[in-house]
């Protein structure tokens, strides 16, 4: 129970992580990467010989094509060392790009091992590890204070403008927006919803929270 409990929790965690990189580049994944838990999956199924370890990390309907390619790299082990780096690689892509399909994201090839992750994803993994949250708490509640506070600030000093003053109001709204599009998504992502709110505000409408 308490392992369910801090799965779900850090599965929230996660994906508060995600809404706080929206307004920023990109969150970087490490599905990918060589020294990411997929390709460790694909290592243990071809060391074991057992493909279980990694049609984990595939939906059930691409099952048949992983085991598949996992039959085919272990014939293809067989005939040396050469072509068993080969049937590895090979294996290890297959099971990348079907993982990443069945996220609905577009695979882009493996990438090395030792990628610089950020703080977030390797202290998930730990917290995973441990059983213990509390770094992974502290990291992604600091970096969403200090965006949602960065955001806040600047469309709160822009917001005291005269109605009539059309390029004042654009400055807002040119604040505004971003921060309301954080709040929002960062909420509905927090609140476990599948997608963020769709944002309603429209611009025409933002300078009614000017003030005289």
């Amino acid at each position: 129970m308490l392992g369910s409990a801090l799965r779900r929790r850090g599965a929230v965690i996660a994906m508060i992580v995600a809404g706080s990189m929206i307004s920023a580049a990109p969150a970087a994944a490490h599905c990918d990467g060589l020294d990411g838990p997929v390709v460790e999956a694909a290592r243990r199924s071809l060391e074991t010989g057992d493909v279980r370890y990694a049609l984990v990390w595939v939906l059930a309907e691409h099952e048949a094509e992983i085991r598949h390619a996992f039959d085919h790299a272990m014939k293809v082990r067989a005939l040396g060392e050469e072509a068993r780096e080969l049937a590895d690689r090979h294996f290890f892509e297959t099971l990348v790009r079907v993982h990443r399909a069945g996220e609905g994201a577009p695979y882009t090839g493996l990438k090395p091992a030792g990628r610089d992750l950020g703080p977030a994803i390797p202290a998930a993994d730990r917290a995973l590890a441990s059983g213990e949250v509390g770094e992974l708490e502290t990291i992604v509640l600091d970096e969403v204070r200090a965006r949602l506070r960065e955001l806040y600030e600047a469309a709160a000093a822009l917001s005291r403008y005269e109605p009539t003053d059309v390029a004042a109001g654009r400055k807002f709204v040119a604040a505004y927006v971003p921060f309301i599009h954080y709040v929002e998504e960062v909420y509905a992502l927090a609140a476990g919803h599948a997608q963020a709110a769709e944002h309603g505000h429209e611009a025409a409408g933002a300078g009614t929270h000017g003030h005289e």
